[in-house]
């Protein structure tokens, strides 16, 4: 019913024939961003790791003149995000949408904890890559007059959570190239804004979701008292990647069930 509610609020016309990009499109909130976008009647190219990761989408046909493409890349790799972005403009001459979506969190521990590794491991994916990403579409969009970009970042770019300092660290960074980019490239038409989700039920928050302890204290903190679903996320996405909200730039959309109200 949610999916079917994005999509009556979001006609296939919303963004017709717009070239789009959206990394971490393999599961979670990537997914059905990417999903959303199609259904907005939007040409998208998904980029995950691997194209095995992509292969809900590499079974997808043109439909109604819009197209689906796979771009297998892993954004915190500066050469394959901008050979990506080489090919999207061999194929589309430029780029109207990038939806930064790539993200990991990989550990659950205390500070003092966390090995070097998996510090930059996050920040890599989380922060650098999006960087990345951005850095290589600008050219694009600014050959095309302009464009949107929205990166996912968290409520927790915001607000500390005990357990997540490297993750936390990442999206408030999320938080600051975001309100940056969109004071760099306002005059060349690009608007720059974020999404932060809370919780949402995805593969990233399985192990909260379940744990016996976790799961009630994440729930506490929800005034609606549910996780979110994936779909739940799109109308924010679209909004903000639609001619909706061209007056907007800079901003951060929170979608948390009302977890920063409190």
């Amino acid at each position: 019913m949610k999916t079917d509610l994005a999509r009556d609020m979001f006609s296939s016309a919303l963004l017709s024939g717009k070239r789009a990009w959206v990394t971490g499109a393999s599961r979670g909130l990537g997914r059905a961003i990417a999903d959303g976008l199609i259904s907005a009647g939007a040409n998208v190219a998904v980029t995950a790791r691997t194209a095995d990761a992509l292969g809900h989408f590499a079974v997808q046909t043109e439909a109604d003149d819009r197209e689906v493409i796979v771009l297998p890349a892993s954004v915190s790799d500066s050469e394959q995000v901008q050979a990506a972005a080489e090919h999207l403009r061999e194929r589309w001459g430029g780029l109207d949408i990038l939806v930064n979506c790539a993200g990991v969190s990989p550990s659950f521990k205390m500070a003092d904890q966390v090995d070097d590794d998996e510090w930059r491991s996050v920040l890599d994916v989380n922060l650098t890559g999006m960087f990345f990403c951005s850095r290589a579409v600008a050219p694009l969009m600014f050959s095309s007059g302009g464009g949107a970009i929205v990166n996912i970042s968290s409520i927790h770019g915001s607000v500390g959570m005990s357990r997540l300092a490297a993750y936390t660290a990442s999206k408030g960074g999320v938080d600051a190239l975001t309100r940056t980019l969109a004071l760099e490239w306002a005059d060349q038409g690009v608007r720059v804004n974020s999404v932060a989700p809370g919780y949402f039920k995805t593969g990233m928050t399985e192990g909260l979701r379940h744990h016996e302890v976790w799961s009630d204290r994440l729930l506490s903190r929800i005034p609606l008292g549910r996780f979110g679903d994936p779909t739940e996320i799109v109308p924010a996405v679209l909004f903000l990647a639609s001619e909706l909200s061209t007056y907007i730039t800079g901003s951060t959309l929170v979608v948390d069930g009302g977890w920063t109200a409190g």
